[in-house]
C-alpha cells in the first residue's frame, strides 16, 4: 500500500481513537488511558510478530529508546497542555510538529550541503497549517504563556519522533517492532504517571473496559499505518497528509458532538486537503529513495 494512502487511513484511525478517549475521559484519567492504549498495542504487537515469524530483539535498541522517548514525552506534554489550555490552542500547537519537521530537514540540508528541499512541498506544510489555524483558531493568554510553550514543546518532539520512525525505517526494523517498543514506553509512562497523580487505577465497568480496548486497537493499527507511511514515504508528505486528521475529527464532531460547522473551519478544511493533495502531486515527480533506505518489513 503506498504512503499517501497509509497516512490517510491513519489519520482516519486516529480521529475515530479520539472519538474513543473523548467518551472514556469521562471515567478514566488521561495517563490511565494511555497506559491502557501502551498495554494493548504491546500485546497486538507481540501476537502479530510472532504470527509472522518476527523476533523483538532489535539491532539498535538505542534508537528505539529515543523515539520512545521523544515520542512519550511529547504525549504527556501535549497531554499537559490540554489540562492547562483551551483545547483549540494545544491541538495547534501540537500540529506545529509538521513545521517543526521541515525546519529540521532545512537545517539538515544546510549543514550537510548535500540534500536539496523541494520549496514547494514545505510551502504545503506550512499551507496545511494555516488550514489547521482556521479551524482551532487559537489564542494564549499572557498567564498561559508556560503552558503554551509546553504545547509548543509537544510538537517539536513529536517532529522528532517521526524522524526518529523514518530511520528506524531505514535502519530495516520493521513496523511492529517499533510500534511495540513505542506502546511498552507508553504504558510504563502512563502507569507511574497514574500511580504518583492518580493514586491508582480506577474500577471498571463494561462500557469503560470496552472503550479502554477500542482506543488500544484503533492506536495501535493507526501506529502501524503512520510507521509504515514514514518508514517508505517522505516525511514532508506525510506531515501534508496527516493534517487530515483535523477534518475527520471535525466530522465526528459535528455527526457525534453537534459541533458547529463555521465558514473558517470549512475554508480550513479545504486548505487542508488541497495541501494534502499538492504534496501527493509532488511526491510523485520526485524519484524513489535509494534501494539501501528502502523499508523492509519482512527482516527480523
Amino acid at each position: 500500500m503506498p504512503a499517501p494512502l497509509l497516512m490517510v487511513m491513519a489519520t482516519l484511525l486516529f480521529a475515530t481513537m479520539g472519538v474513543c478517549v473523548k467518551l472514556a475521559s469521562e471515567f478514566y484519567a488521561a495517563s490511565e488511558i494511555v497506559m491502557y492504549r501502551g498495554l494493548v498495542g504491546m500485546t497486538a504487537m507481540a501476537l502479530m510478530c510472532r504470527q509472522q515469524g518476527l523476533t523483538l530483539k532489535t539491532r539498535v535498541p538505542g534508537m528505539h529508546l529515543w523515539r520512545s522517548i521523544s515520542g512519550v514525552t511529547s504525549l504527556c506534554l501535549w497531554f499537559y497542555a490540554i489540562g492547562k489550555l483551551p483545547l483549540a490552542t494545544a491541538m495547534t500547537l501540537n500540529y506545529m510538529s509538521s513545521v517543526w519537521m521541515a525546519l529540521f530537514l532545512l537545517g539538515g540540508a544546510v549543514l550537510m550541503g548535500a540534500q536539496k528541499l523541494d520549496w514547494r512541498l514545505m510551502a504545503s506544510v506550512l499551507l496545511g497549517f494555516v488550514g489547521v489555524a482556521l479551524i482551532l483558531r487559537p489564542t494564549v493568554d499572557e498567564q498561559q504563556l508556560w503552558h503554551g510553550l509546553a504545547g509548543l514543546l509537544s510538537g517539536m518532539l513529536a517532529a522528532m519522533a517521526y524522524l526518529q520512525v523514518t530511520a528506524l525505517g531505514r535502519a530495516g526494523e520493521p513496523e511492529l517492532r517499533v510500534v511495540f517498543y513505542f506502546s511498552a514506553g507508553g504504558a510504563i509512562a502512563g502507569a507511574l504517571v497514574t500511580a504518583v497523580t492518580e493514586g491508582g487505577l480506577q474500577h471498571h465497568t463494561p462500557w469503560g473496559a470496552a472503550l479502554l480496548l477500542a482506543v488500544g486497537l484503533l492506536a495501535t493499527a493507526a501506529q502501524v499505518c503512520l510507521t509504515r507511511a514514514y518508514s517508505i514515504g517522505r516525511p514532508l508528505v506525510n506531515a501534508c497528509l496527516q493534517y487530515l486528521g483535523i477534518v475527520f475529527s471535525f466530522i465526528y464532531g459535528m455527526l457525534l458532538f453537534k459541533d458547529p460547522l463555521t465558514w473558517l473551519a470549512a475554508i480550513g478544511m479545504l486548505l487542508i486537503i488541497g495541501a494534502g493533495i499538492a504534496a501527493t502531486l509532488l511526491r510523485a515527480k520526485v524519484a524513489p529513495p535509494p534501494k539501501d533506505s528502502q523499508f523492509n518489513p519482512n527482516e527480523s
